[in-house]
């Protein structure tokens, strides 16, 4: 499973994601789009939830075009989801209940503090195996 967090995309995790398929380690890549709940934060108070979505997937999209594409040349056969939900426990109950068997997680583009954080609530919450690419 590669979970898309944030508007950079995913592309070092399709990456690793080709080079587990080319090597016959996985069949099938999960691409989730994780998106957080727009009633909540500090820019819910100046913005309505509607706008705040809109922005969201804007950001999101071109990032996503590029994971999917690296994951279509490469040949792999993956299948899309978009969630909504605090990333690190909507990653954990998605990996649990879809019986995924590695979560590769693109945290490239994400601050030290951010990464770490982000790893330690998944490796924390989350019952297969996580593995960062930055």
């Amino acid at each position: 499973m590669i979970p898309v967090l944030y508007g950079g995309g995913a592309p070092e995790a399709a990456r690793h994601a080709a080079f587990l398929f080319a090597e016959r380690c996985v069949s099938e890549v999960e691409l989730i789009e994780v998106l957080d709940d727009a009633n909540q934060g500090r820019a819910a108070a100046f913005h309505s939830p509607g706008d705040l979505r809109r922005r969201e997937m804007w950001s999101v999209r071109d990032a996503l075009t590029t994971t999917r594409a690296i994951l279509e040349d490469a040949g792999v056969p993956y299948t899309f989801k978009r969630v909504f939900g605090p990333a690190e426990r909507t990653i954990a109950e998605h990996a649990a209940s879809d019986h995924a068997d590695i979560v590769v997680l693109d945290a490239g583009r994400l601050g030290f503090f951010r990464r770490w954080g982000t790893f330690a609530r998944l490796w924390r919450l989350c019952s297969k195996p996580v593995t960062m690419i930055h």
